[in-house]
């Protein structure tokens, strides 16, 4: 397995110190409500527990994911709609960008502009995706031997360390499971979520183009509707 992009960390550290929680807390929002479908119960629900757990990392406030939850019985509230794009960035470099919007007329079109605005460009369903793998990926504080005996005895697929965090793979029916392994053996969890993992990274070398990828990046993650982008390029 390749490993997650490094845009992955690069992501968590921008929410953790972005200025515009409105707009975060908005982005989890739509992640509860969309998996809030499936049941409002998150111990009856792992995809809702997941995104619950993500939104109280990002100290978003209980009310607002009640209302989250709630929205999936408000007959006034818009439909959400999970809708996965495909893209490819400036040196080659695929994308995976995940929605969550009431409009695709709307959310579309503002793909399509970051993209052709930013050196990329839409791609043709398929194309890009078989270049990645869905799976549950977890990320662990600390990196020692304590830790990764631990992670060996979860369930997990795969490990690797990555700058004093273990990144953890899982199957991706798997993720809860082992992420609840993982909590029972004391371990920090700092993020859990299914992703899709590129099967190979890109490498770019080349700072022109890596910054023009940062960009390309930093502006899909601006879009509203935009919960989530995945990316097989090594920056």
């Amino acid at each position: 397995m390749a490993g997650h992009s490094k845009w992955s960390k690069i992501k968590r550290d921008k929410g953790a110190n972005d200025a515009k929680r409105g707009a975060i807390f908005t982005k989890l929002g739509n992640q509860i409500a969309l998996a809030a479908r499936a049941g409002a119960d998150p111990d009856m629900n792992p995809a809702l527990a997941l995104a619950i757990d993500k939104a109280k990392s990002a100290n978003m406030p209980n009310a607002n994911i009640e209302r989250s939850i709630a929205r999936v019985a408000d007959k006034n509230a818009k439909t959400l709609e999970e809708v996965t794009y495909e893209g490819m960035g400036p040196g080659g470099i695929g994308l995976m960008i995940e929605v969550a919007t009431d409009n695709k007329n709307r959310t579309l079109p503002e793909i399509k502009t970051a993209l052709i605005k930013n050196g990329g460009r839409l791609a043709d369903a398929g194309s890009v995706a078989f270049q990645f793998s869905r799976k549950g990926v977890i990320v662990v504080d600390g990196a020692d031997e304590v830790t990764l005996l631990a992670i060996l005895e979860s369930g997990a697929e795969d490990a690797k360390e990555d700058d004093g965090e273990t990144i953890v793979y899982t199957d991706a029916k798997d993720l809860m499971k082992v992420r609840d392994n993982l909590k029972a053996s004391g371990l920090g969890i700092k993020d859990a979520e299914l992703a899709y993992v590129p099967n190979t990274l890109v490498q770019i070398s080349d700072d022109e183009i890596v910054s023009k990828c940062m960009k390309l990046l930093d502006v899909l993650d601006d879009l509203s509707d935009v919960v989530n982008i995945h990316t097989n390029a090594e920056l």
